[in-house]
């Protein structure tokens, strides 16, 4: 996908950009070189991980306000993730009226949104992820799920839109929440062909109703700089209540917690060095499984 900009579009960034209370020279020129810091992170270690999640086929940039409310219930409540507002701002030492305060919070959204525009897309996404595979050789991406769902391409198409933009933008493991929607048929036909020998769809926890056999590879193993290491996939445990029932009828979800155990026992014996979970659980149910289960990295 290519990011181009006429003049006139140009001119409409620049006086978008002074409404928002921005000098041309100055404060916008900061703003550039804040949001590329954001992903200026040095490089570490010989296994490297990048991870996107929950883009609900949204192909282009978007105006997107973080939530004013986030319930965290029992031992959760008033922590991470759930923290929201003023709250995030001050736990994280982030200073309000910036980028981070833009990035991670609904305050004065209105303004934020008329100085920085819209947000993500594909284009842009795919930039980030060619400039952070550049320094990190065989770096691997990984997708959390819910990425085919949630335009009106991605239902026109049956989901062909997201599966070709996934491969061009280099997605090499996932898991499954809203994919599920579009049928297990249709699931099953891009694993076993749109994206056979490029991207492994991955889940411990999907099994048959009848004889209870593994729908999808309960993991993958990937050497990385001569480093194996195992994705362990937990598609979303309760999707068939999330999602109509109709749509997998003969797959079986849940948290498997036993099974996760008994997968991450099998990737060690395999030789994995680091075993990884690529989860969809929501944090407060990977957190608890985390402390439930020995012998992983999540």
């Amino acid at each position: 996908m290519s990011m181009s900009m006429n003049r006139r579009e140009f001119l409409q960034v620049m006086a978008v950009a002074a409404a928002g209370g921005m000098s041309l020279h100055s404060e916008l020129a900061q703003a550039e070189k804040g949001a590329a810091k954001l992903y200026d992170l040095p490089k570490f270690g010989n296994v490297s991980l990048l991870h996107i999640t929950d883009c609900h086929a949204q192909l282009l940039p978007i105006y997107f306000r973080e939530p004013n409310v986030n319930l965290g219930f029992g031992d959760q409540f008033g922590k991470v993730p759930h923290l929201v507002g003023a709250n995030l701002l001050k736990h994280f030492g982030f200073k309000p009226n910036t980028l981070e305060a833009h990035a991670y919070t609904y305050l004065n959204f209105e303004k934020a949104a008329q100085t920085y525009g819209k947000v993500g897309g594909f284009a842009h996404l795919a930039t980030l992820v060619k400039r952070m595979k550049a320094n990190r050789p065989g770096a691997l991406l990984l997708d959390g799920g819910d990425t085919w769902q949630g335009s009106g391409t991605a239902l026109w198409t049956n989901a062909q839109d997201m599966v070709d933009a996934c491969k061009a933008l280099g997605v090499n493991v996932m898991t499954l929440h809203w994919e599920s929607t579009y049928g297990e048929a249709r699931v099953k036909e891009i694993e076993e062909k749109d994206f056979a020998g490029q991207i492994d769809i991955v889940a411990q926890n999907v099994k048959t109703t009848d004889f209870g056999d593994a729908v999808f590879k309960p993991f993958v193993m990937k050497n990385m700089n001569g480093v194996p290491v195992a994705i362990i996939g937990q598609a979303f445990p309760y999707t068939p209540i999330a999602n109509p029932r109709w749509q997998t009828p003969n797959w079986s979800f849940g948290i498997q917690e036993e099974n996760m155990q008994k997968t991450v026992d099998e990737a060690r014996a395999a030789g994995a060095q680091v075993v990884v979970v690529l989860s969809h659980n929501g944090m407060d149910v990977d957190l608890k499984m985390a402390s439930r289960v020995k012998g992983r990295r999540w």
